[in-house]
């Protein structure tokens, strides 16, 4: 039976598992991120990152648990726990043949939005897509300008939560640091952010929590402000070593308050 769903959450995977081929990719996972917090998902390949998002969206039915958005085990309800959650992939698909404006009043119209062009342009600029490029032809976006509409999208249609996956592979310094005050200006109004990533620096940049995922388990639950680069490094190999420390009891956690939010560009 699916344990009682935490009423602070907005995303909450509670003994959350997953099973291929006889192997648990998410064994008893918990976790949870309320609304305003960024939590980045550091871990190897395989360490089941990308499954937890999939939970989340209700790509899959696991073996035992749930993955809840907004209280709704998405399992059970995908539709309706894909209405409260937008989903960033490595890549974001546009139509080439739009610009970013028209791609997010269309995007926005497929979920009943009608905005307007005042409020779509306000849209692209809170997620800090720069005013001369809204117009422009997404074709010609590089990634960093895609995923600022892909916020931009979340930010319209009232998303409660926003998950990504390597949202920082491909992306330079500058990109990089762009997409994370998007993300902190994201959470600042209210959304839960979660983010698969193999990148230590950004995760340390935007994010209020890290969690450590080695084995389908989390292996450390750490609130990442004050922490240096070179101790979460320590504490990821240390993790992700042969066997690894004992994974986290989320009864034990602390819960710190979110980070000071930063606008986007800033």
């Amino acid at each position: 039976m699916d344990a009682r769903p935490d009423p602070a959450a907005v995303l909450q995977a509670d003994g959350l598992t997953v099973r291929r081929g006889g192997r648990a990719v998410l064994d008893a996972l918990d976790l949870a991120v309320p609304a305003g917090r960024v939590h980045a998902l550091l871990g190897g390949n395989g360490a089941g990152k990308t499954t937890t998002l999939h939970a989340f969206l209700g790509f899959l039915v696991p073996d035992g648990g749930a993955a809840r958005v907004g209280g709704v085990a998405a399992h059970r309800d995908a539709d309706a726990a894909r209405r409260q959650i937008a989903y960033l992939p490595e890549q974001v698909a546009l139509y080439g043949h739009l610009s970013g404006h028209e791609n997010l009043r269309y995007f926005a119209g497929l979920a009943g939005l009608r905005p307007g062009e005042a409020e779509a342009r306000a849209w692209l600029e809170s997620a800090g897509l720069a005013p001369e490029a809204h117009d422009r032809r997404a074709a010609g976006y590089s990634k960093g300008m895609r995923q600022k509409v892909g916020i931009a999208i979340a930010l319209a249609k009232g998303a409660r939560a926003l998950v990504l996956d390597e949202p920082t592979s491909g992306l330079d310094p500058a990109a990089a640091d762009e997409l994370s005050a998007g993300l902190r200006a994201a959470a600042a109004r209210g959304l839960a952010v979660l983010m698969a990533t193999h990148d230590i620096p950004h995760a340390l940049q935007c994010a209020d929590r890290i969690g450590i995922l080695h084995r389908g388990r989390l292996a450390a639950d750490l609130a990442a402000d004050g922490l240096a680069p070179g101790e979460l490094l320590a504490r990821y190999l240390d993790c992700t070593r042969a066997g690894g420390p004992a994974p986290v009891d989320p009864s034990r956690r602390a819960e710190p308050a979110p980070r000071q939010a930063a606008e986007p560009g800033a």
